[in-house]
């Protein structure tokens, strides 16, 4: 009984690995297949393709800031923006 066990155990841990090696095998031919677009897309457009490159198109803005509805000081940066702290009290 225990042998017969250990073989079921066996094959079940068999069929298990087989299928997470087909999913990561999915995994990197679809990450390869995603990285060669982003490559063909590039060539096309006449832009580098690399890491730096795509980081530094991400660091880019897209647009300018606008001011919103709530926005006070859509001009000034964040950090340049008077903070204004919020004191605390308990109500009786």
């Amino acid at each position: 009984m225990n042998l017969i066990q250990q073989t079921l155990r066996a094959v079940l841990f068999l069929i298990l690995a087989f299928f997470g090696l087909v999913m990561a095998f999915i995994f990197m031919a679809s990450t390869a297949l995603a990285i060669g677009v982003l490559y063909i897309v590039a060539r096309l457009q006449g832009r580098p393709f690399g890491v730096k490159a795509y980081w530094a198109e991400r660091r880019r803005p897209s647009m300018a800031p606008r001011g919103g509805a709530w926005s006070r000081t859509a001009g000034q940066p964040a950090r340049e923006r008077d903070v204004t702290d919020i004191e605390m009290r308990e109500i009786p």
